[in-house]
């Protein structure tokens, strides 16, 4: 029996183009698993690309994803927007495998992405220093684009970067 080359394809510099761009939208879904019952949960982040720290949200301890990355920290991500016009599933879409690494309240490198957070984000400064919220590194492990109709790339995370 004869099997079907794969259509995923390495990933080539208009994909990683694409890629970029998609990674400067500033928000995300963020899938997690719950803690209590293994079940999944998805949540829309706040989301940057960190020239230090790479891939990066800033979440509240109130927020069911702060508890659930805490126990379990395998997530995943889902970047792109829907056009004004034709099939939703025409466009581009990024889904990055990730593990969640929380940056902490006394790591040297806060006080850097505190101010290149609220450069993005100015209206964070409402919320940035109150004590539950924290800087969450998302560690790429692996990644796909859909680039829209045949045309699916693999992405490393060097791709991401």
């Amino acid at each position: 029996m004869s099997r079907r080359p794969d259509p995923v394809q390495p990933a080539d510099d208009a994909a990683r183009t694409l890629t970029r761009d998609l990674l400067s939208l500033g928000h995300a879904a963020l899938a997690w698993t719950d803690p209590d019952t293994g079940t999944p949960g998805i949540s829309r982040i706040s989301f940057a690309r960190d020239p230090e720290a790479g891939l990066l949200t800033l979440i509240s301890g109130l927020a069911p994803h702060f508890r659930a990355l805490s126990s379990h920290p395998d997530c995943a991500l889902m970047l792109g927007e829907v056009g004004e016009k034709g099939d939703p599933l025409t466009h581009p879409r990024l889904m990055i495998r990730a593990k969640a690494a929380f940056v902490a309240p006394d790591d040297p490198s806060r006080a850097g992405l505190r101010v290149r957070w609220l450069e993005r984000n100015p209206k964070a400064l409402v919320y940035i220093d109150l004590p539950d919220f924290a800087f969450v590194r998302l560690i790429p492990k692996s990644a796909l684009l859909n680039g829209g109709f045949a045309r699916a790339f693999r992405l490393l995370p060097e791709d991401l970067m």
